[in-house]
């Protein structure tokens, strides 16, 4: 007969235990209201309270343990989050700054610390990583030019109470105050400076003034570095100021062009005028001596004229015929035979003798051959005119 047949006396076969409306032995699983409330009176004994009992007094006994479980264990929650929310922690790379009540209490270095819920407003700053902001613009230049310059600003925070506290938003203050300082170098510049040479000095002036900007407005930013991208004039003169850059480049390259070339030219120019200024002091210095010399040998002949005037002026005589005719290319001679005088030209002689003197240097001669020749020439020359004046006479 099945289990759940109809007209059996007892359902011994029932899988869940129970028979005729009665439980017999219990083995199926618990009920969860009982064990909701067996739990909540261990609870209650363990907080100091009576357990459940059975009888008519028995449903009030549960109910007060109940709620006072239930308030135990949302003491120990709220205690529980209260310990988490008192203990926070600050990176290396951040500050916190903790307010009390609203108002400014202290800034907090890295590691674990401590705040009082609900009491105590935490907000960390991160101060060591290098923020960019950037800043693009067309403004007039101090020649009522307009130019376009792209800025980027390179920031961090090296004061975190006041970017917490002084300024609302301090990026938008940044913004502001780098337009400002942008538009007020630029307006003092040139478009030339700006464009050129200038941009560089734009930008330390630049960052000079915004560093001063922030410092008055008390944001608690430190700029590291402002770098100018690009100045460019507006686009539809774009072409002409090109040609002008690449007129100021040539210009430039000339200049460095004849720059070299008197580097070169004047160091030439000064060694010349220096060789110059030494020959003319040699020269002096022997003009010198020499006027010198010629006045002490004046003396000394003066002195040796005093003794002996009639020989000192016949030894004069005949030094100055000898310098004299030392250097002439003619020859007389004075005969005393007759009385006509002898000319010797030299001039032709020492020609035939140097034609006769270089034919024989060909075949390997010597100088003294050469003078030789010479003398042998100027001896038959005066023979042959002394024989011819011999004839002449008889």
């Amino acid at each position: 007969m099945a289990w759940n047949e109809p007209g059996g006396n007892r359902n011994d076969n029932d899988p869940w235990g129970t028979g005729g409306g009665r439980r017999g032995n219990d083995q199926g699983p618990p009920d969860l209201d009982e064990a909701l409330k067996k739990g909540l009176d261990k609870l209650n004994k363990m907080l100091g309270g009576k357990g459940g009992n059975s009888g008519g007094s028995g449903g009030s006994g549960s109910s007060a343990g109940g709620f006072g479980a239930i308030l135990a264990l949302a003491g120990i929650l709220i205690v529980g989050y209260v310990v988490f929310q008192s203990f926070y922690t600050v990176d290396e790379q951040e500050r916190a700054v903790v307010l009390r009540f609203g108002e400014y209490n202290r800034t907090e270095s890295p590691g674990l610390r401590f705040k009082v819920p609900l009491i105590d407003d935490v907000t960390k700053v991160r101060v060591t990583n290098v923020r960019t902001a950037e800043s693009t613009g067309q403004m007039l230049t101090q020649d009522e030019n307009l130019v376009t310059v792209d800025l980027q600003v390179q920031y961090r925070v090296s004061n975190a109470q006041a970017y917490v506290l002084n300024v609302r938003d301090s990026n938008q203050a940044l913004a502001f105050a780098t337009d400002s300082a942008l538009r007020h170098e630029v307006g003092s510049s040139s478009l030339d400076d700006v464009l050129t040479e200038g941009r560089a000095e734009l930008a330390v002036r630049v960052e000079q003034r915004l560093q001063n900007f922030l410092e008055e407005y008390g944001t608690g930013l430190e700029i590291v570095r402002v770098n100018v991208e690009s100045t460019q004039p507006p686009a539809p003169v774009q072409d002409a100021f090109r040609e002008v850059q690449r007129a100021r480049e040539d210009e430039q390259r000339v200049k460095e062009e004849a720059e070299t070339y008197r580097n070169k030219v004047v160091p030439e120019a000064r060694g010349k005028a220096q060789r110059m200024i030494e020959e003319a002091n040699a020269y002096k210095a022997e003009v010198i001596d020499r006027a010198r010399g010629e006045s002490a040998r004046f003396l000394e002949l003066l002195s040796v004229y005093e003794n002996a005037p009639q020989v000192t002026r016949d030894r004069m005589y005949l030094q100055t015929l000898e310098s004299v005719l030392s250097n002439s290319s003619k020859i007389l001679v004075d005969t005393e035979s007759s009385g006509n005088m002898m000319y010797l030209p030299l001039d032709r002689l020492t020609q035939g003798a140097l034609s006769r003197s270089q034919s024989q240097m060909s075949s390997g001669s010597s100088d003294s051959v050469d003078i030789q020749n010479l003398a042998d020439e100027v001896i038959r020359e005066i023979n042959s005119r002394q024989s011819s004046s011999t004839r002449r006479s008889r």
